[in-house]
């Protein structure tokens, strides 16, 4: 299976039916070569709209963290695979949740199409709490905190969006003591 044949399967999948009808492609990025896998919660409507995986502020945030320029991040040693390939829409304090039957059925075939992932990045609550099942911290923050634990396999971050600048203020530890981690870590496994 490759690519092509995920997307269509999508298209022809009756949940998605709304989707398909308006044109709107599942957003996600997969390369056989790649080395580090991001699964965050949904692409936002302005990458829904691009088909780009994090073509936005979040994405602009996200790279920042992670030390890379767009081509590194594009690239074929990246992939992207959030927790819904599609805009879920907007709720009242942000955007809706991924739907969870995206993860559950067309993880696992993405995921055989990556056979060289050394470490997946968690990028928000939804796919923290769906990967770490039962080996969370109390809370998204600890779970953060404590990402040493979960490596070399997974790397837990906050969500990059700027509806997030409270827990960001809140929180200085995380871009002074975590992200040059992240960045260390993406360094060693690009070369």
């Amino acid at each position: 299976m490759n690519n092509l044949t995920i997307i269509q399967r999508l298209q022809k999948d009756e949940r998605n039916a709304a989707y398909t009808a308006q044109g709107l492609l599942p957003v996600f990025q997969i390369h056989t070569q790649a080395r580090i896998l991001l699964i965050g919660q949904a692409p936002g409507s302005k990458a829904q709209l691009s088909g780009i995986p994090f073509h936005d502020l979040s994405g602009d945030r996200l790279r920042h963290w992670m030390g890379v320029s767009e081509e590194i991040f594009y690239g074929e040693k990246m992939a992207i695979m959030p927790m819904d390939f599609y805009y879920p829409g907007k709720g009242k304090t942000g955007d809706l949740p991924p739907r969870p039957f995206i993860a559950e059925e067309y993880h696992p075939t993405l995921l055989r199409l990556m056979p060289h992932i050394e470490m997946t990045l968690l990028i928000g609550r939804y796919a923290i709490a769906y990967y770490l099942q039962g080996r969370m911290g109390r809370n998204l923050t600890e779970t953060v905190r404590q990402y040493q634990t979960y490596l070399p396999d997974y790397f837990p971050l906050v969500h990059p969006s700027p509806l997030n600048m409270r827990w960001l203020k809140h929180n200085s530890w995380f871009e002074a003591d975590v992200v040059p981690q992240l960045q260390a870590r993406i360094i060693s496994l690009m070369r």
